[in-house]
């Protein structure tokens, strides 16, 4: 069989045939690698890149059958398309495996690739294998090492002490978007306590506000509900910092967002876990705080935010002063104030804030109202007020409204010298140290004289230690790293004297920051990446994952970006200009799960249907942003759709026929049908409406196969032109039958690199349209009528149908409402 003949020859759709076929040739003939010889325009799709933890699952069926389609559609319109792929291979999942396995994380975690490079392989995936990359490789964190040395010389990475998210089973700390349902660490599923350690972090804050800004680019090309998200995380708020003086004590600065209720303000309250509260308490109070602070570690901060969560907390025996009363308010400590917020500090002002006021009647404080709404007095109620309102008991402001106090306030505040106009945010920086083996060790050496040293260049990657593996990579409260001490302990490279390497390792989220540059020159030893070469693919045009992404990795990424715009190592600012988010495959309306006994394996599917019959599944079940359920879908039915569409190619091939005739020679309404449908499919694509494109496709076959039964024949050159057109539109989903119908038609391989039908206009005006005649709501007729039909014209025909009569009967015409040229709806009474 030559390189173009199809994989089936005796007119009968042999599925495992036709997969062992066309697998061979992509990979033999390197199909899906980029030109990149400038003489077509670029394109580049990436799929978020998976984590080998164990063989392809239905997730993956069908967030990458999504992202394929992208590709192999841009392939046709004459596209140089870059569509790489690569593993996301450090983290706890490979080192728990082998500490369970007495094995080293590099056995299980490769062994992983392999298994699912070969599953992807078989999926058909338009990848370029060329750019293949994995995170855990040296001659990747060779680089990742390289870039965290970049963000720690321009003053991006430091090291603090702080109190962090941390999962006692796991032995590592989390970042505040790691810890999820309320307190949970998100890989385990085990309560998060809190602990104090000196922990490495990315200053994200110093991108806060061009985060938030630069949202304006992104909006129409992804989901707004991924960038409220964002706009949410990040939490920017304006208001003012006020200055209180504390008596015989420190000056505290008080972010807050209503400085025009400063007059309501009647206590303060300090997070209970800073360190100010230990500042500030007296010994009478001493010890109480302490025990406090104790328990608050078992607490997560999404539980201490929660407005049900019953109010505790020390009294610190302290005394504040409002610089716009000179009233005195006690000081307290408390678990619902974070010591990351603004300075750990708070004004409380019960009457408008209701976990201020929850706190107020427990402890008996004072409530007092200051912007009139005209609902009920808090005290009595228990109900914060937040409206708008009118100022009251707050001295020169009353009588102004909210804006305008604000604004008032803030000056009265400048004038005393005690507080300004400010800005605060949600976001806090990204702690990245981890206490765990499996990732990229962090590039610094600690030395008792030099302070934090940067390992030389020329001496990267700093390598995992080989030796390690089974229960010495057992989580111990500190890294596996530091029991290493052939490794551990080294000569300063600025003194020469002892010092140590750092033990942690990076977050994986750091790998994944960037891997998306890499793809570019993903080969080059030399460099993390070749700055012409991104010029050329970068920014990703379509980047394909899902929405839980949206605060980690997406929000990340982007930071990564600009900061490496500002060192000059990149030209753009956004790292993906259109983002596609995947739902969910479900089984019976529940996520599929072991434990409940509804999962479904891709591989056992793929083998009893082929590969054709499940990514057509996948494609059609929805819109590609809601979710699938199994027990909804038929891919046997695709399976029989996928017969269907093949016999077309084979009946073409076996009628012969002249393959140069001109298509204009065949049936007109095939060739109108076919050019609609070519049309129409143009729009859906750029839309991500795919389903609706398989809807098309499956129209046209039956358009095809009706055309050719009701005497055109196969051999009709109107049929020839439907039947390739056929097998464009499949291979963006199944693409092996596709392949083999391309082969059948006579063409040379591949599909992927044919070139998209050009669609005639004249093809696309309607002869005839259909109107549709109802009779008191219900449609009693149908008519082929001309599109410039008038409304009177429409009128008289439907009354003249027979069967719009009978419908009539006697009864009396009340109405007629035209729509020309679509409707007539008949009232009768």
């Amino acid at each position: 069989m030559s390189e173009t003949e199809a994989a089936t020859t005796e007119g009968v759709y042999d599925v495992a045939r036709i997969e062992a076929r066309w697998a061979d040739y992509w990979t033999t003939n390197n199909t899906f690698v980029p030109t990149d010889d400038g003489s077509r325009p670029r394109r580049y799709v990436l799929d978020m890149f998976p984590y080998p933890s164990g063989d392809l699952h239905m997730g993956h069926a069908e967030a990458f059958a999504m992202g394929d389609v992208v590709a192999r559609y841009w392939m046709l319109r004459g596209y140089d398309v870059m569509h790489p792929i690569g593993w996301d291979s450090f983290g706890l999942p490979a080192e728990n495996a082998a500490i369970k396995r007495n094995a080293h994380p590099a056995e299980w975690t490769y062994a992983n690739i392999e298994t699912q490079k070969k599953s992807f392989q078989r999926y058909a995936i338009t990848t370029d294998w060329s750019r293949e990359l994995h995170t855990s490789d040296p001659e990747y964190y060779t680089w990742t090492q390289w870039l965290f040395q970049q963000f720690f010389r321009n003053g991006l990475a430091y090291r603090k002490e702080s109190p962090v998210n941390w999962c006692p089973k796991d032995q590592t700390v989390l970042a505040n978007e790691q810890v999820i349902n309320g307190g949970e660490c998100e890989r385990c599923g085990t309560q998060v306590t809190k602990k104090s350690l000196n922990q490495w972090y990315f200053k994200i804050t110093d991108y806060a506000d061009r985060l938030l800004d630069d949202m304006g680019e992104l909006e129409g090309h992804w989901p707004e509900r991924v960038l409220a998200m964002q706009r949410n995380w990040i939490g920017r708020s304006t208001g003012a910092t006020v200055r209180f003086a504390v008596e015989d004590g420190p000056e505290i600065p008080v972010f807050t967002t209503r400085p025009d209720t400063l007059f309501g303000a009647t206590f303060m309250v300090v997070a209970a876990d800073a360190e100010l509260a230990r500042e500030l308490v007296d010994d009478e109070h001493a010890a109480a705080l302490e025990q406090y602070r104790e328990d608050l570690k078992r607490v997560s901060d999404i539980e201490r935010q929660a407005t049900d969560r019953p109010k505790t907390g020390v009294f610190l025996g302290r005394y504040a002063v409002n610089p716009l009363t000179g009233e005195r308010l006690p000081m307290w400590a408390s678990d619902y104030v974070l010591s990351d917020y603004g300075t750990g500090a708070i004004m409380a002002v019960p009457a408008h804030d209701q976990r201020d006021l929850d706190f107020a009647r427990v402890m008996d404080l004072p409530v007092r109202v200051v912007v009139d709404t005209g609902e009920e007095d808090p005290a009595a109620s228990g109900v914060a007020t937040h409206g708008d309102g009118v100022l009251v008991n707050s001295g020169e402001l009353d009588g102004l409204s909210k804006d305008e106090a604000i604004v008032r306030a803030v000056e009265l505040l400048a004038a005393r010298g005690t507080g300004e106009a400010s800005v605060n945010y949600r976001l806090r920086d990204w702690l990245l140290s981890r206490q765990r083996f499996w990732g990229t060790p962090i590039p610094i050496i600690h030395c008792e004289h030099c302070g934090e040293v940067p390992v030389p260049e020329d001496q990267l990657p700093v390598r995992l230690p080989e030796n390690l593996r089974g229960e010495e990579l057992a989580p111990k409260g500190k890294s596996p790293l530091a029991s290493a001490t052939e490794w551990l302990n080294v000569d300063c490279p600025q003194c020469g004297g002892a010092a140590q390497r750092d033990t942690d390792t990076m977050d994986t989220f750091v790998d994944s920051s960037w891997y998306y540059i890499r793809y570019a020159s993903a080969q080059d030893d030399t460099q993390a990446f070749d700055r012409v070469a991104v010029d050329r693919w970068l920014p990703v045009d379509q980047y394909v994952g899902g929405v839980e992404h949206a605060i980690l990795h997406l929000l990340y990424s982007r930071f990564f970006t600009k900061a490496l715009y500002d060192m000059g190592l990149i030209s753009f600012t956004e790292p993906f200009k259109a983002l596609l988010n995947q739902g969910q495959v479900l089984n019976g309306g529940r996520a599929m799960s072991k434990s409940l006994g509804n999962g479904v394996d891709l591989g056992e599917q793929l083998d009893t249907y082929g590969v054709d019959a499940v990514r057509l599944t996948m494609v059609f079940a929805s819109p590609p942003e809601d979710d699938v359920d199994w027990a909804d879908v038929s891919p046997g039915g695709a399976a029989k759709f996928l017969a269907r569409a093949w016999r077309l190619a084979h009946d073409v091939s076996e009628a012969g026929g002249d393959r140069d005739a001109a298509a204009s020679t065949g049936d007109r309404g095939l060739r109108q049908k076919t050019h609609r449908t070519v049309s129409d499919c143009e729009q859906l694509l750029d839309e991500h409406k795919f389903n609706v494109v398989i809807a098309r496709l499956m129209e046209l076959v039956n358009v095809t196969r009706k055309t050719i039964d009701q005497g055109a024949g196969p051999a009709d050159p109107a049929v020839r032109e439907a039947t390739e057109v056929v097998a464009q539109l499949l291979s963006l989903v199944s693409p092996y039958t596709a392949e083999d119908m391309w082969a059948l038609l006579g063409h040379e391989p591949s599909v992927a690199r044919s070139s998209w039908l050009n669609v005639d206009p004249e093809l696309l005006v309607e002869d005839t349209v259909v109107a549709v005649v109802q009779v008191k709501g219900k449609v009693r007729d149908r008519l082929d009528v001309s599109p410039q039909i008038t409304a009177a014209q429409l009128e008289e025909l439907a009354l003249a149908s027979e069967t719009v009569q009978k419908a009539i009967g006697d009864a009396e015409v009340r109405k007629v409402i035209v729509r020309e040229p679509k409707l007539v709806n008949i009232v009768t009474g």
